[in-house]
């Protein structure tokens, strides 16, 4: 960026410093102007501006001290730096008491000491016009401001309230002037209601700012309360002596009503009010500290809803949310004010219980839980029928911290869902093992397919008089490469809950259309191929086309296929059946 700077020196060697300094700054030499005399200086100043001066006080023209009050008649908005001797320090002292901004000695002037004395131009310009832009803002801000702002003289008694002050206290500013300060502003604690500290005559005694105690009311004239904060200071006169003090507050109600709502919103659940992840591990954690010292048992109960899936998709979010928030009051009434449910999320609660006597106790919990969801969840028109499976498990026993009891109940859950549903398993340390291999399967199992693992076997049907085969049923078998060839049973609920069911069922209906046609094709004597579509599959959009795709693929009569479909399946979506 150019600056126009005036050098006044009769010095060439100077100049030439002068120069090198600015294009080492990277400044324009052309901004520079160069003059020997003052009265060339003054000249110039009369037709055109400058950013800075530099003046030699020792001039053919002028000398001393008066050549800096004669620059000075004519500008006071440029800075000015003096040059002059060695032995002129004590002028150039005076001339910075005239009104110069810097001085530089003769016998250290070269382009370093100008590019420095610059570079200390453009600093205090940038700090001067800072400190000007924030007294706009704060002369702003004071004439527009949204707090309240109350201020007193030595004794404590009121000198000026602004708007929004009369507003809280509801004393005008026209009554409350010469009043004492505790009469204005009734301020007591919260918690204790007693009195609060007076934050302006703490701030004069103390000379220093200070802000008001927590949990601080205000006490209106009309004897409203209102939460608030504030801070107190000092004002001073220009000796620096206290003369009073000025305090700035405001309404801070909604704000402390909206911080405990946010608290609370971070440790509950959104749709349920039941205390989430966060509450519940911070609780188990405590707890655990209890029963550790105290040497008690403690139970954690992980509960999943058996068949919610099928209402949430069925009937729509709406009323599965309606379900989700009947069962937790159903939980809630089930349960002491000691203990802890949580919902985790989905269909999935757990339940702390912080202190048992025996393990077995938990079992009791469980059972009156499983009994009191059996009956039906009135919710508008639906009556609705829900179970549940339970996972128990116990510290020290199961586990030593909340992560794994957690995980344990978890576990027996899922095995309580293997075991029919409906009822409550305990944590057994071989749950762990089959927890494991299950998971092992279901990794595998979503490439058994790309692999092409999977295989068919066909169950023929035989009419017992005649002895011939009237139809085949295809039954899918997974030739697992490490654990030999397993049956469904062993695979078909995994596909089930992570929807593999559906590419598996797709592949079980092209191949055995593919197989049918291959033993046509053969000659051997066409009979239908029976194929089992399970409810997910039934529920696919691309369940139609996939029929129509694999019969036209195979050049297959239709009365070759037959599908076999449970009553459930028919029955959960009659309209689109």
């Amino acid at each position: 960026m150019a600056h126009d700077i005036l050098l006044i020196d009769d010095d060439p060697c100077h100049a030439k410093a002068f120069e090198d300094a600015l294009i080492a700054a990277g400044d324009d030499p052309s901004s520079f102007k160069w003059v020997r005399t003052l009265s060339s200086g003054l000249e110039r100043l009369a037709y055109d501006g400058v950013w800075a001066i530099f003046l030699n006080l020792f001039l053919p023209d002028s000398r001393g001290i008066d050549t800096l009050d004669k620059l000075l008649s004519v500008t006071t908005t440029a800075p000015i730096v003096v040059l002059a001797g060695v032995d002129d320090e004590d002028i150039c002292k005076t001339a910075m008491l005239h009104g110069a901004q810097d001085y530089l000695l003769e016998g250290h002037l070269d382009s370093y000491s100008f590019t420095r004395a610059i570079r200390n131009i453009i600093e205090r310009e940038i700090a001067r016009q800072e400190l000007f832009a924030e007294k706009e803002r704060a002369q702003v801000t004071l004439n527009s401001i949204g707090d309240a702002v109350l201020s007193t003289d030595i004794s404590g008694n009121v000198t000026y309230l602004n708007v929004v002050a009369e507003q809280m206290t509801g004393w005008s500013k026209k009554e409350a002037v010469g009043h004492p300060l505790s009469e204005v502003f009734q301020i007591i604690d919260g918690v204790t209601h007693k009195p609060s500290p007076n934050p302006l005559e703490l701030a004069v005694q103390q000379n220093k700012v200070v802000g008001l105690s927590a949990n601080c009311i205000l006490i209106r004239r009309d004897g409203y309360e209102s939460a608030i904060e504030d801070s107190a200071a000092p004002i001073h006169d220009r000796d620096g002596q206290v003369t009073g003090a000025v305090i700035v507050f405001h309404d801070v109600s909604m704000a402390r009503e909206m911080v405990l709502e946010m608290s609370h919103r971070a440790q509950h659940d959104v749709l349920t009010d039941l205390p989430n992840r966060m509450m519940l591990n911070d609780r188990l954690c405590q707890a655990i500290s209890l029963a550790r010292r105290n040497h008690h048992q403690l139970a954690v109960l992980f509960l999943d809803l058996d068949g919610f899936k099928h209402i949430n998709d069925s009937l729509g979010h709406a009323i599965g949310d309606k379900l989700l928030q009947s069962v937790a009051e159903r939980l809630s009434a089930c349960i002491r004010k000691s203990d802890t449910l949580s919902r985790q999320g989905g269909d999935e609660f757990v339940i702390l219980l912080p202190e048992v006597t025996h393990a077995a106790d938990a079992a009791v919990s469980a059972a009156k839980i499983i009994t009191e969801l059996k009956n039906a969840h009135c919710l508008g028109e639906h009556r609705l029928h829900v179970t549940v499976s339970i996972g128990i498990s116990a510290y020290p026993d199961h586990g030593e911290n909340g992560e794994t009891l957690i995980k344990n109940a978890d576990t027996a859950m899922y095995h309580a869902k293997q075991c029919g549903r409906d009822n409550y398993q305990f944590f057994k340390t071989d749950m762990s093992l089959r927890a494991v291999e299950r998971q092992s399967l279901e990794g595998q199992l979503r490439y058994a397919l790309e692999r092409q693992e999977l295989l068919l076997h066909y169950q023929p049907k035989v009419n017992l008089k005649t002895g011939a085969i009237t139809s085949v049923e295809a039954l899918v078998r997974w030739q697992h490469p490490e654990r030999g060839l397993l049956l469904p049973g062993q695979f078909l609920t995994i596909a089930e809950d992570t929807g593999m069911i559906v590419p598996i069922g797709q592949w079980v209906l092209r191949e055995a259309c593919r197989q049918t046609r291959e033993w046509l094709d053969a000659g051997i004597p066409a009979v239908p191929v029976a194929v089992n579509i399970s409810s997910q599959e039934f529920r696919s959009e691309q369940f139609l086309e996939g029929i129509q795709v694999a019969l036209k693929n195979t050049c297959l009569d239709p009365r070759y296929l037959e599908l076999e479909l449970t009553e459930t399946v028919l029955m959960r979506h009659a309209e689109s059946t």
